[in-house]
């Protein structure tokens, strides 16, 4: 058995799914185009490269054995995915076409989405996106109701029938005003945040519901004085010198080039998120679904 997926044969594989399916090898010779007699000298050669036997041949048909059903099953999984690859790859031959709608919290949005899809339509115009901002745990749920192909939200548990794959690593800074008394540090806790006046979004989002749940676990309570519904809102409060806030670091980044804004990075693992592309299983997607994926979850 070593190595023993290096010397599978796909003709073989399918020829002996056709008889699987067919339960006669007649029959699923003349569906394959191909003698009897080489289909079952395809199915000798595998009984003799897995060292048990398929089927066992009766004067009307054939019985498959145990061996021979779990075989059926992976080959089947095989053959579609090569199916589902040819698909993507002749649709992206001649260029990608239709429409893909996306949900995406909004820390994806504002620091790495616009970018990416720029670059993908840039080789493949004709794709239509439609993006939603929406919190994360309502972008799970918008996927899971097939009111999105494409989710993008922070790393959580998924319900079942779901995929993830990896998209972004997303760090997370305190802004002050350049006067502040934490303007001066280099690096700054949560202890030290929650002693201060906190700008903040709404308790929906997964920034607030990550706060709020680190501030609990060690005991703290944040001091939470103005709530905004947007990032590039909510560092012009800072700016005002309304309090401080956190943030994703990329927000503070272009936000400090048009305001008077510090950036004093937060030391605790819980700063660093990370960010997945979700979807319902990947046969239920459309070609253009699944291409973009793999572009966002590749870039």
């Amino acid at each position: 058995m070593t190595n023993l997926t290096r010397k599978f044969d796909l003709t073989s594989l399918r020829l002996f799914l056709a008889v699987y399916l067919e339960q006669n090898i007649a029959r699923a010779a003349e569906r394959e185009c191909i003698t009897p007699s080489a289909v079952s000298r395809r199915i000798s050669d595998l009984e003799l490269l897995i060292g048990a036997p398929l089927i066992h041949r009766q004067s009307r048909g054939i019985s498959v054995t145990p061996v021979g059903e779990m075989l059926a099953r992976h080959a089947r999984a095989v053959l579609e995915s090569l199916e589902n690859l040819n698909a993507e790859i002749s649709q992206f031959q001649v260029g990608a076409k239709g429409s893909v709608k996306i949900a995406a919290n909004l820390s994806a949005i504002v620091q790495f989405l616009p970018e990416d899809l720029a670059s993908f339509q840039r080789t493949f115009p004709e794709v239509d996106i439609r993006v939603d901002e929406i919190a994360s745990a309502e972008v799970l749920r918008s996927v899971e109701e097939g009111t999105a192909e494409i989710g993008i939200c922070n790393a959580q548990d998924l319900p079942a029938g779901m995929e993830a794959r990896p998209y972004r690593a997303d760090r997370l800074v305190l802004i002050v005003p350049p006067r502040h008394r934490l303007a001066s540090l280099s690096s700054v806790d949560l202890g030290s945040i929650t002693q201060e006046r906190l700008v903040g979004l709404g308790p929906e989002t997964s920034l607030m519901k990550l706060l709020n749940r680190q501030a609990a676990e060690q005991g703290l309570n944040l001091s939470l004085t103005i709530q905004v519904r947007s990032l590039d809102v909510l560092c012009r409060m800072v700016h005002a010198e309304l309090g401080v806030a956190v943030v994703p670091q990329l927000v503070a980044e272009y936000n400090t080039r048009a305001l008077d804004l510090k950036i004093v990075p937060i030391t605790e693992a819980w700063a660093t998120r990370k960010l997945i592309v979700v979807s319902r299983e990947s046969a239920r997607l459309t070609a253009t679904a699944r291409g973009l994926i793999s572009y966002l979850a590749d870039h």
